[in-house]
């Protein structure tokens, strides 16, 4: 709950949300009931008479002759609903910020403030999740990124991610990942352009129902005046350009640029070219929400025989991702929305061998009806991490809707011309997304094969140091994460202890015996002693471990 509301110039203080948390609750134990009323639009407007905001919200919103409101003992507000019965059923309420509001508005900006809380039904339900909260701001991405120095954000360059060495490697074992199951599964990596003419988007049909999400620019030398005078009002001038939000135009040029034979089916790319989207500037936060960012996209152009095949393998490749990952998932079916593109018996089609696909595979899943993209019905996929939070990042979208518009074609079996259809599909989603999930999911003690903090080096003495560099470019030469402290200001113990608060999932001490016989004694960032071992077995041990990818390389060494 955070109602936007206006004081008479009067700011409420951070110190007085105790006081109003106290007057909530009073009310709360009064249970005081919620009452219900349906009103014309002429007593809305009388109603709401000294409140210009809602008045204009009234004008906005209410297209019927009629609309409810709800009453709670002196207060009455314009709502839908549906209301609880009366406030005695709030169990457990806490009031969490108050922030500036911008009201949307054609005039000078306009100021409300906003109380943001939260409400439950039991006191217990709060507190459990008051821990939850407090688990999550230790886990908080920004703060692993910013400690592990990982990644930063500024302000020159805004809705948009600096990845330092260590992210970049998290990134790229990410992607590396993705790649090899491309390799395993039979997709073709392809690489498009960024910038295109606002024709591809109107061809494809985002201009119509994405416009507002990208960002569009002129090219140098351009009339703008003359552009903006060329007969197109229903469109962009004729030569506007625009930052690519999604790959999926880009590859239907690629199917179309040769003619295609069935043998050629189907033709599975893969792209993890950098998107750009214009969310909301309040909506970026962190790696959740960017303006710039990569997934691992990929589109499956297929005949209509092979379509079910193709599904059951996206989720297939869904399931095996997740599993190395650690994540559970939930699958969802998204249905025709109110704004779709193409004929409804299409879409029942599609919607249809979606479902077969999802009965098939044997995880549950649940219905969104109206929830599907505007070209087609889809399979969203909801991952939880280890504090069981969802996640949207994966998806499975099924399109019979661009073909058509970019005229796809292939030659049959039969010698005619047939129209492919085609699958959008992303696991990880947004790269950078997942990134920031994975972080927060293990608390940054990131399994080996994805950890920038793998081995550190640790010379028992200075006498040390020249082998402890040794061993350092070893794992280094081996492709491995290797760091080195050799600050003899702090004794074994502490530097030892120092790694393990770091979260190295390896340390590699070395002594005078381990130098002279060439060996490394390796603990755990759990303390486990795994003991002496020869350097170059130690090596080859950890790229074993590093290339299956398992979850507790530190139990298995």
């Amino acid at each position: 709950m955070h109602p936007p509301h206006t004081c008479d110039n009067r700011t409420v203080q951070g110190s007085e949300l105790s006081v109003l948390e106290q007057i909530c609750r009073e009310i709360a134990a009064a249970s005081q009931p919620f009452r219900r009323l349906e009103v014309s639009r002429d007593q809305l407007q009388q109603l709401f008479k000294d409140n210009p905001f809602k008045l204009r919200l009234i004008q906005e919103k209410v297209a019927g002759p009629t609309a409810t409101v709800y009453g709670c003992g002196m207060l009455v507000d314009l709502c839908r609903g549906p209301h609880l019965r009366h406030t005695g059923q709030i169990g457990g309420l806490k009031l969490l910020t108050n922030s500036a509001s911008l009201w949307r508005s054609s005039g000078a900006p306009e100021i409300l403030q906003r109380v943001s809380g939260i409400s439950f039904p039991t006191a217990e339900l709060l507190r459990d999740w008051e821990t939850q909260k407090e688990e999550a701001l230790l886990r908080d991405h920004r703060r692993i990124g910013k400690e592990q120095e990982l990644f930063f954000f500024h302000e020159l360059s805004p809705g948009s991610c600096f990845f330092l060495p260590r992210g970049t490697r998290v990134y790229n074992a990410l992607v590396a990942f993705i790649r090899a199951e491309y390799a395993r599964r039979g997709f073709s990596e392809v690489r498009t352009p960024t910038l295109f003419s606002t024709k591809l988007w109107q061809l494809s049909g985002h201009w119509e129902h994405y416009k507002e999400d990208m960002f569009t620019l002129q090219p140098p030398g351009t009339n703008r005046a003359a552009s903006a005078q060329s007969g197109h009002s229903a469109g962009p001038p004729v030569d506007t350009l625009a930052l690519k939000p999604m790959n999926c135009p880009a590859h239907c040029l690629m199917f179309a640029h040769r003619p295609r034979s069935w043998r050629e089916l189907p033709v599975r790319l893969a792209d993890f070219g950098v998107l750009h989207r214009a969310e909301a500037s309040g909506s970026l936060g962190g790696l959740t929400r960017l303006w710039r960012f990569q997934q691992d996209d990929a589109h499956i152009f297929c005949a209509p025989d092979q379509l079910e095949a193709e599904i059951q393998g996206c989720l297939d490749f869904l399931r095996s991702v997740y599993q190395v990952l650690g994540f559970s998932f939930r699958l969802a079916l998204s249905t025709r929305p109110s704004g779709f593109l193409g004929e409804p018996s299409l879409w029942e089609q599609a919607e249809q061998i979606l479902q077969r696909a999802l009965e098939e595979f044997g995880e549950p899943w649940d219905l969104n009806p109206g929830d599907g993209a505007f070209y087609g019905p889809k399979i969203d996929v909801r991952l939880h991490d280890a504090l069981g939070r969802p996640h949207q990042c994966g998806t499975i979208q099924l399109d019979f809707q661009l073909p058509l518009r970019f005229g796809l074609q292939y030659k049959g079996q039969a010698g005619a011309p047939e129209r492919p259809v085609l699958i959008h599909r992303a696991v990880l989603g947004s790269v950078e997304r997942l990134l920031g999930v994975l972080a927060e999911s293990c608390g940054g003690r990131w399994p080996l094969w994805l950890s920038p903090f793998q081995v550190v080096v640790i010379p028992v003495g200075p006498e040390q140091e020249v082998y402890a560099r040794q061993v350092q470019q070893s794992l280094q030469a081996a492709g491995l994460a290797g760091d080195l402290d050799a600050d003899c200001g702090m004794t074994l113990s502490r530097r030892v202890r120092r790694a393990q608060l770091t979260h190295y999932n390896f340390q590699f001490v070395v002594g005078q015996k381990e130098q002279s016989k060439r060996t490394v004694n390796i603990r755990t960032r759990d303390n486990r002693r795994l003991g002496e071992r020869d350097l170059t077995e130690a090596v080859q041990r950890l790229l074993e471990l590093q290339n299956t990818r398992v979850p507790n390389a530190e139990d298995l060494f």
